[in-house]
C-alpha cells in the first residue's frame, strides 16, 4: 500500500513537471483550453452556486440560533461571510468539481488509453500531455477561483435571506457586519486555495486516466480513484494552506 501511494504521488509530480515543461511550447491549444474552461467552469455554475446558497442559508440558520443566546445575533453576517470566503466556498466548490470534472477527466483519458487513441497521438508525433493534459490542468486551475468567487457572493446572499427575511435580523446591521471584519487577505487566500484545488483535481484526474490499464474495468476503477484521491488531496491541502495563510 505504501509503495502504491508513493508511486501515485511520484506520477502526479511527474505529470506536473511535464505540464510545466510543455505549457510554454507551441502550438498553444487555445481552442481546447476554452472548451475545457466551458466544461469545467460554465457547466459547473448551477450546482456550485446552488450548493453555496444552501450552505450560506444553513450556516446563517445555525449561527443565528446560537448567537441569539448571547444577544450577539448581529454578528451572523460576519460569521457567514468569513466562513464562506475563507473556507466553505473553496472546499465545497473543490469537492463538487472533483466529483463532476475530475471523474470525467479520468474516464475520458482512461478510455483514450485503453482504446489506444493516446498511442495513436504518439505515433503522429503529437505529445499527449501537451495536447490532452495541459489544457485541462490550466482550465481547471483558472476556472475554479471564478466559481468560488461567485459562490462567495451567492452564499452571503443566502445567509442574508435567512437572517433578515426569515428570522427578522436588522438588514443594515447584517450588511454592515458582513463587510466590517472582511479583509482583502480573506478573499485572496480563499481564491488561492481554489486555484491549488483546481490544479490538484486536474492533475490527479488526468494522471489516473493517462496511466489506466485493464480495459473497461480499469476505466471505472480510474474514475473512482480520481474522485477519491482528489477529495483527500483537497482536504489535506486545505489544512496545509490554512496553516500557512492564516
Amino acid at each position: 500500500m505504501v509503495t502504491h501511494a508513493v508511486t501515485e504521488i511520484g506520477r502526479m509530480f511527474l505529470m506536473l513537471g511535464q505540464v510545466l515543461r510543455w505549457t510554454p511550447r507551441r502550438p498553444w491549444e487555445v481552442r481546447e483550453l476554452l472548451r475545457q474552461m466551458v466544461k469545467v467552469g460554465v457547466d459547473s455554475i448551477p450546482v456550485v452556486l446552488l450548493t453555496a446558497m444552501f450552505t450560506g442559508m444553513v450556516l446563517a440558520l445555525q449561527t443565528f440560533n446560537t448567537l441569539q443566546r448571547f444577544n450577539a445575533e448581529g454578528f451572523v453576517g460576519s460569521l457567514v461571510a468569513l466562513s464562506m470566503v475563507r473556507e466553505l466556498s473553496p472546499v465545497i466548490g473543490g469537492l463538487i468539481v472533483a466529483g463532476r470534472c475530475g471523474s470525467a477527466m479520468g474516464a475520458e483519458l482512461g478510455t483514450m488509453r485503453v482504446t489506444e487513441q493516446i498511442d495513436a497521438l504518439e505515433v503522429m508525433a503529437t505529445n499527449p500531455v501537451h495536447y490532452l493534459v495541459v489544457p485541462r490542468v490550466w482550465a481547471t486551475t483558472l476556472t475554479l477561483p471564478m466559481l468560488v468567487a461567485m459562490g462567495n457572493a451567492v452564499g452571503i446572499w443566502g445567509g442574508y435571506l435567512i437572517a433578515v427575511v426569515l428570522l427578522g435580523a436588522n438588514p443594515v446591521t447584517y450588511l454592515e457586519n458582513t463587510f466590517r471584519f472582511l479583509e482583502l487577505n480573506d478573499l485572496l487566500s480563499g481564491l488561492l486555495k481554489a486555484a491549488v484545488f483546481g490544479l490538484l483535481i486536474a492533475l490527479i484526474g488526468c494522471q489516473k486516466g493517462y496511466y489506466t490499464t485493464g480495459g473497461a474495468e480499469g476505466v471505472g476503477r480510474a474514475t473512482t480513484q480520481a474522485v477519491v484521491m482528489a477529495s483527500i488531496a483537497i482536504l489535506f491541502a486545505d489544512l496545509l494552506l490554512t496553516k500557512l495563510l492564516f
